[in-house]
């Protein structure tokens, strides 16, 4: 217990007469980590975690913030925030550990990144409106990428990006050298070519061609939602939440008449679901 000991002080919860300060709470927190990440009296679970299995959790922490945020849970998005800042803490504890580099070269980064970015704020360059900040925004990041020796119009989009997302931003970036649909009709009409593409492909039944296409219709579609000023990944997730939201309602009204979805074909489970989006209207 000798190494948990120079833990201890900063992980008791502070007295209700102690100020909370953000200096303080993070201080706390960075101990809490140590301890778990403790060779000797840690937690074994914590000890074994590298930055490749940990990963995972912080892409899942960071949905979990925006699902809060989408359901607008305030009471709800503290925590979350929390889990997500616990990822970063995680990360920066086993850098340290490995000898690269530490939590307050994280932050030390961020704030340089920020204040280089924001020169309008933090400099003597012009004030901007927010369009223009964006264009100088991404100037900046041009030349960042230029200094790590990233080249290329569509350098530094990551691979990791949920597809949709990336689809979005490589297009995007390809829109700034003029390389883009002239208007969302433009797409639509792509879309209509890639959906004929599907259906010839449909009789061959061959696999990768089929997710050849469907990449194809799913790319456009990216494409589309960029268009007209749409987030794809924030459409689908509305999406799928209203399919689940009708699929939810249905399977309980049909539960209401002493059935289950098993006792229904589909023609009854259609009748069910029509019902469900009369009454979604009717209820405006």
């Amino acid at each position: 217990m000798i190494a948990l000991a120079a833990h201890l002080p900063a992980l008791y919860p502070p007295r209700m007469s102690d100020p909370i300060t953000p200096e303080g709470e993070l201080r706390r927190l960075l101990s809490i980590m140590a301890a778990l990440r403790d060779p000797v009296s840690g937690c074994p679970w914590d000890q074994q975690q590298s930055f490749a299995t940990i990963a995972p959790y912080t892409i899942e922490e960071a949905y979990e913030v925006a699902d809060a945020i989408v359901r607008s849970d305030m009471a709800t998005l503290p925590d979350e925030l929390g889990d997500l800042l616990f990822q970063v803490v995680y990360h920066a504890r086993m850098a340290e550990e490995a000898g690269h580099f530490a939590f307050a070269d994280v932050a030390r980064a961020i704030s340089d990144k920020m204040i280089r970015r924001h020169p309008h704020v933090f400099g003597e360059a012009a004030a901007r409106d927010a369009a223009a900040q964006s264009q100088a925004w991404e100037a900046q990041k041009s030349a960042e990428r230029a200094a790590r020796a990233e080249f290329g119009t569509l350098a530094g989009v990551p691979a990791g990006l949920p597809a949709l997302t990336r689809a979005q931003k490589l297009t995007a970036r390809a829109a700034r050298v003029g390389f883009d649909w002239p208007d969302a009709e433009a797409v639509l009409e792509k879309l209509d070519e890639e959906v004929a593409e599907l259906r010839a492909e449909l009789p061959g039944a061959d696999r990768d061609r089929l997710e050849d296409e469907v990449g194809d219709l799913l790319f456009v579609l990216a494409n589309l939602a960029r268009k007209l000023q749409l987030d794809p990944e924030t459409c689908l997730r509305r999406a799928n939440e209203k399919f689940a939201r009708r699929f939810d309602e249905m399977e309980q009204m049909i539960e209401r008449e002493g059935k289950s979805l098993r006792d229904c074909d589909l023609p009854m489970m259609e009748a069910g679901w029509q019902e469900v989006k009369r009454r979604e209207r009717s209820r405006g």
